[in-house]
């Protein structure tokens, strides 16, 4: 019986984990009979809650599941100062979460899920210009296809123009859902790139890191309901 590849398995279930969440936030973003949606600023929290939480469990596993040591680990390694340095990520973190609820408000789920790859784009451009990274020719010609791709997505049909112009409101919403999820690539890409500096800079795990990540983008998501 031929053995199954952890990469190839961890690819399938990203892709699988990601489509599904694609598809149950724009279910439950659509409009239900005017039932009254929930805040997008309450998903995230709520988001960051429960990752702090797995994330806690792993030190607290990796530290034997002592108490004290774990204790003692967080004391360590979370300073004040330390946090103060995810400020940053956390505040693009926090308006990206909220760009991307309001676009799948607007946008389908296919339409999102494409034009969310310009994402890629980003990040490539980011590493590049923070991080000193060397892209190959094959690899901006990737990102060129990816682009190409995007714009043709986004490309109107005679047929939707002709309803855009009778549905203006129709045509105003979508346009608003493709500025959210566009910046939402430029955040994504600006905030992935720094937090993986800091990592790089920093004795830290990356477990310890999203704890004082999902702090920062909580707190900053209760400032955003007021």
């Amino acid at each position: 019986m031929a053995k199954c590849n952890p990469k190839y398995l961890a690819l399938s279930v990203l892709v699988v984990l990601t489509t599904v969440i694609v598809l149950t936030l724009r279910y439950s973003r659509k409009d239900h009979d005017s039932e009254e949606k929930y805040l997008s600023t309450t998903a995230v929290a709520i988001t960051e809650v429960v990752k702090m939480g797995f994330c806690l469990t792993v030190v607290f596993g990796k530290n034997g599941y002592s108490v004290s040591d774990f204790l003692g680990q967080l004391q360590q390694e979370i300073t004040l100062w330390d946090t103060m340095k995810l400020i940053i990520p956390a505040g693009l973190y926090t308006l990206q979460n909220n760009l991307l609820f309001l676009a799948l408000t607007h946008l389908d789920a296919a339409t999102y899920q494409v034009t969310y790859q310009l994402k890629i784009l980003t990040t490539a451009m980011f590493s590049v210009l923070m991080l000193g990274k060397q892209l190959n020719a094959l690899k901006w010609f990737s990102l060129l296809i990816l682009m190409t791709g995007v714009i043709l997505v986004q490309w109107p049909s005679e047929g939707q123009q002709s309803a855009e112009v009778v549905g203006d409101k129709s045509a105003a919403m979508r346009t608003a859902g493709l500025v959210a999820v566009i910046t939402a690539c430029f955040s994504s890409g600006f905030a992935g790139v720094y937090f993986e500096k800091l990592l790089k800079k920093s004795p830290q795990s990356i477990w310890i890191r999203n704890i004082q990540l999902g702090n920062d983008v909580g707190s900053k998501t209760d400032i955003l309901k007021y």
